[in-house]
């Protein structure tokens, strides 16, 4: 008995032995299932793509390189602005005193793009409109920052030219926006929220965007589209191309929430390059004016109205008197197709078009009249200073109400007409038409625009003196057809010409 425990205790000792080995040979590495080898293990595996097989390093490079140039042209500008008192300026309470808080001055952000070595800056009108006097400031690229003097504003453009005393400054290169296309790669380079010298990178997402920010009848609004990031503080900053060069100054953003959500707006560098140099050397802008209202977009029913065979060009609504345009024979119910040989089929692009012109400049106008193609040579003026700041139309108000026994339905129009009276006929300035009585909710002149109160004086070109006569004109129209409407619409205290294209109901 006391054998067997003694081989026993002796089992038990060697199988301590054993295993005790074992664990000082797995801390020293030997065997190592669990524990440190002491060796540096390499992470990761080779890249899965070859770059110089795609040129990406390529365009990396140019990303940099662009940011190393054009960053230290951008500027930082800091606007104080004191919001005006809302007491009204009433003789009755001069006497009195009341004690209201003074208005404390607001602090607004954005950025500019320095043009000339001795300071001249580009900004935003919208940026600086409303700076207090010594109001605006300059935080250059290096850190120095100076005053800057406002040189001029332009509102219908949203450009603005300010001043720093500094010299041998880094200037940005000036690009040809008229060769900007969708899809080129751009940068958009500015002092977003309060984060000075930002790079954003996108393409060119669409052009000749008519995008609504002014209020202003002047005003230009013909937009490079990008996907960049813009936000607040981007305002006045460099949009630029693969080159490095400033192809627009970054303006506005569309969102619903104050932020960035993929759709920035910049106006081409072209029409900003003009501007510029005009506030710089006059203090003002020498608009050109050619003299004609444009329908913003022919469609299909306009052109099958006007006998075109596809819808192309800007229609002619109405030729200023003693304009330009008038001069040259422009006439309204033309069709511009062209100007200098640059297809035009929008309003805003032929506004564009000549935005960039000067006065005394000659275009040319491709015209489509009659079935036939003309040219016509229009020598430019410049817009008073008078009629640009007279921006407000007025809203429509009704004319005087005809004698409703000459009422006549129109179904297959979708409106009534009843003939005009003495006083609307010499308000409105013609001798003859018919007036629209009431417009049928979802018809065809509702779908068209027209509206109540409206005065028809031509259907095709053929003169309306009474409802009649209007008849007389649909006899001949079936089902389908297209009809083109010369309209007067009333606003604020005038009326405006207008061409409508209807197309003929059942």
């Amino acid at each position: 008995m006391r054998k067997r425990t003694l081989v026993g205790a002796a089992l038990l000792v060697a199988v301590g032995i054993v295993f005790g080995a074992l664990l000082v040979m797995s801390f020293n590495g030997v065997g190592n299932t669990f524990g440190f080898t002491g060796e540096k293990v390499k992470l990761g595996g080779p890249a899965p793509i070859s770059v110089g097989d795609i040129n990406l390093l390529a365009t990396q490079n140019a990303f940099i390189e662009i940011s190393k140039a054009v960053t230290p042209t951008v500027v930082s500008v800091t606007v104080m602005s004191t919001p005006k008192s809302k007491m009204p300026d009433i003789p009755f309470f001069h006497n009195f005193q009341f004690n209201l808080p003074n208005p404390q001055p607001e602090k607004g952000m954005g950025s500019g793009v320095i043009v000339t070595h001795d300071g001249f800056i580009i900004t935003n009108n919208h940026v600086v409109e409303d700076a207090d006097k010594n109001g605006i400031k300059v935080k250059l690229f290096d850190k120095r920052e100076f005053p800057a003097k406002l040189i001029g504003t332009d509102p219908t453009t949203d450009v603005a030219v300010i001043k720093i005393e500094a010299g041998n400054l880094p200037i940005a290169s000036l690009g040809n926006s008229d060769s900007v296309e969708v899809g080129q790669w751009v940068l958009a380079i500015g002092n977003p929220l309060g984060l000075t010298s930002t790079v954003t990178a996108g393409i060119v997402s669409a052009l000749g965007r008519d995008i609504d920010i002014s209020a202003d009848r002047w005003g230009i609004r013909n937009f490079i589209q990008t996907d960049a990031a813009i936000n607040p503080g981007n305002s006045g900053g460099a949009l630029v191309n693969i080159r490095g060069q400033v192809i627009g100054i970054n303006s506005a953003i569309a969102t619903r929430t104050g932020y960035n959500e993929g759709y920035g707006f910049a106006i081409p560098i072209n029409l900003v390059k003009k501007t510029a140099e005009d506030l710089i050397a006059y203090g003002r802008v020498r608009r050109p004016m050619l003299g004609v209202q444009l329908k913003p977009g022919l469609d299909e029913t306009d052109a099958r109205a006007l006998g075109m065979p596809k819808p192309e060009g800007v229609l002619v609504q109405n030729v200023l008197p003693n304009s330009p345009a008038e001069a040259a024979g422009v006439k309204a119910g033309d069709v511009i197709l062209a100007v200098d040989g640059k297809e035009v089929n929008a309003a805003n692009s032929i506004q564009m078009f000549i935005a960039e012109k000067k006065p005394g400049d000659e275009v040319t106008l491709t015209i489509f009249r009659g079935g036939k193609t003309i040219s016509k040579k229009v020598t430019l003026t410049e817009i008073s200073q008078q009629d640009l700041a007279s921006g407000d139309q007025g809203g429509q108000q009704e004319s005087a109400k005809p004698d409703e026994s000459g009422r006549v339905d129109v179904p297959r129009l979708g409106m009534a007409v009843q003939p005009l009276d003495e006083k609307t006929m010499t308000d409105a300035g013609t001798d003859h038409g018919v007036v629209v009585a009431d417009v049928t909710p979802g018809g065809p002149a509702d779908e068209r625009t027209l509206l109540k109160n409206d005065i028809i004086t031509e259907v095709d070109h053929q003169k309306i003196d009474s409802p009649k006569a209007l008849l007389n004109v649909l006899k001949s129209k079936k089902e389908g057809d297209a009809i083109m409407l010369r309209v007067l619409s009333k606003q604020g205290k005038s009326y405006i010409s207008r061409f409508v294209a209807v197309e003929i109901g059942e």
